[in-house]
């Protein structure tokens, strides 16, 4: 079975971990996969990812062992929130970029400078993709 949104899937992947408190979880490498994971290191929300080859059959096949960030035993990130789907992309444009929880979440977005936060797009005064919240 193909996966039809894999960036649904990493996000499903991470908050399914952090409710059963694993310290990792592993997903299927894709360059967007490791550039929202690259966010989520910088801004906090993840402990580190590196990339892994499982499967010593096939050293192609790529993954991500992501390593879960807690604090006091609970996990660092609340809510984790698909906005841009395949079958409704949602665009804006730097001056209606959402705040996410008033300021205290972020919001990754796809910009022709690549993947940034909310704040960073606001700053750098570019729009784009909506792809995910995290609080």
């Amino acid at each position: 079975m193909s996966m039809q949104d894999p960036v649904a899937d990493l996000l499903t992947r991470i908050r399914n971990a952090q409710r059963a408190k694993m310290a990792s979880v592993v997903v299927p490498y894709s360059k967007q996969k490791s550039k929202i994971l690259e966010v989520l290191k910088e801004t906090g929300y993840i402990s580190g990812f590196k990339q892994v080859t499982l499967d010593s059959t096939c050293p192609a096949k790529q993954d991500l062992q992501i390593s879960l960030k807690y604090y006091k035993g609970k996990a660092v990130i609340e809510t984790l929130q698909r906005v841009s789907k395949p079958s409704l992309r949602v665009y804006t444009g730097y001056k209606d970029i959402p705040r996410v929880m008033n300021g205290l979440g972020i919001a990754i977005l796809s910009t022709p400078k690549g993947l940034m936060t909310d704040k960073a797009a606001r700053a750098q005064k570019q729009g784009g993709e909506v792809i995910c919240f995290v609080a």
